[in-house]
């Protein structure tokens, strides 16, 4: 099993909820509103008046077969919004209920 942890552009966030619908990833808890800045690229989301963007995050845990497929199509999403910004990042889960 794995655990990803996703944060993203909330213009993203339909997109994402897509992709898990399509690819039956459930059981995942969701934060809408959050801020934060990219290690990379991109402007900050601090919900101010400087800089009034927001992000949205979530974890999913799932089979690691699933996760490989749901980063790779992450991964892809990333690529063809380039400026909205999105992070995913993976860990093994060892027991889960």
């Amino acid at each position: 099993m794995k655990a990803i942890f996703l944060a993203c552009d909330q213009a993203m966030y339909d997109a994402v909820m897509e992709l898990m619908n399509e690819l039956e990833v459930r059981g995942f808890t969701g934060w809408e509103e959050l801020i934060g800045r990219g290690s990379k690229t991109g402007d900050p989301h601090l919900g101010n008046h400087a800089w009034p963007a927001m992000n949205s995050a979530l974890i999913a845990i799932t089979e690691d077969e699933k996760a490989a497929e749901f980063l790779k199509r992450l991964r892809e999403l990333d690529a063809e919004n380039e400026r909205q910004g999105l992070r995913a990042f993976a860990w093994n889960v060892s027991d889960a209920m």
